[in-house]
């Protein structure tokens, strides 16, 4: 082996070291299965194959498994993209990560799940699943914006709280089936399209991130011509409809907030 593929590996070998030993270890957290994490993810692949885990067992890069810092070892998580929406169940094998703020490793396997080898780390939302989940690629959860929603702390780096799931269902944005007249109210508007066609490109889009979503066409006429609005969600408060703004900026969808009165 030349030289310097020898050091470049011996100093990716002290970073694993550095990052995933004993003595970063801290104590296991208790789990419930309402546990919610939020943060950047990572991934390590075949220049630590073989090396030992925090568990003991020797790392895989084709087996489904992540580092945690605190959670117990064999605990599975649905791990999903934020930015793709592509969700994968892994294993607790492992400590870290413990640079770069990031909340989780992933497995080089898992980490193809969600295009992590092109981004290199990405925002992702993970919840606790039962042990015989079975690890791999699997469908985004049903509630992801909910999940979403329910960060106590969206602009920190990383958080881990819980969402009661029948506080999680009602979390999404649902509208009256009837206008009626109400107290100020706030939607989030995405987008004001020349083409109808456009415009539910668009509306459809935001429906497959989460179908929970109440989104709906607007057409009206401005200047003597068509215009067409993606209007998001009735929220009863500023606070709920600027967290669907920023979730829905992630996905790359823009938007503004309106105040609406008597709807």
């Amino acid at each position: 082996m030349p030289s310097s593929a020898r050091t470049k590996r011996s100093a990716r070998v002290r970073r694993f070291a550095h990052t995933h030993m004993c003595k970063h270890v801290l104590e296991p957290h208790a789990v419930s299965a309402n546990m919610v994490l939020r943060g950047r993810a990572s991934w390590y692949g075949k220049y630590f194959q073989g090396m030992k885990t925090g568990s003991g067992e020797r790392y895989n890069r084709f087996a489904y498994t992540c580092a945690h810092k605190t959670l117990p070892f064999n605990t599975r998580l649905r791990v999903t993209s934020v930015l793709t929406g592509h969700s994968v169940v892994v294993r607790v094998n492992d400590r870290g990560p413990f640079r770069h703020r990031r909340i989780i490793d992933l497995s080089e396997k898992a980490s193809k799940e969600l295009n992590l080898q092109e981004l290199g780390a990405t925002t992702i939302v993970a919840e606790v699943v039962a042990p015989e989940t079975p690890l791999g690629p699997t469908t985004a959860p049903d509630n992801l914006l909910a999940l979403c929603l329910g960060d106590p702390h969206p602009h920190a780096p990383f958080t881990t709280y819980t969402v009661d799931p029948a506080a999680a269902a009602e979390a999404a944005p649902v509208v009256a089936a009837a206008p009626v007249a109400a107290p100020a109210t706030f939607e989030v508007q995405v987008g004001e399209f020349a083409t109808v066609a456009d415009a539910q490109s668009v509306l459809a889009k935001i429906q497959s991130l989460d179908p929970n979503v109440h989104v709906e066409l607007a057409n009206d006429l401005l200047d003597g011509r068509q215009r067409s609005r993606v209007l998001v969600g009735t929220f009863g408060e500023r606070p709920q409809a600027e967290a669907v703004r920023r979730w829905l900026l992630v996905w790359g969808i823009g938007g503004q907030v309106r105040e609406v009165a008597l709807r």
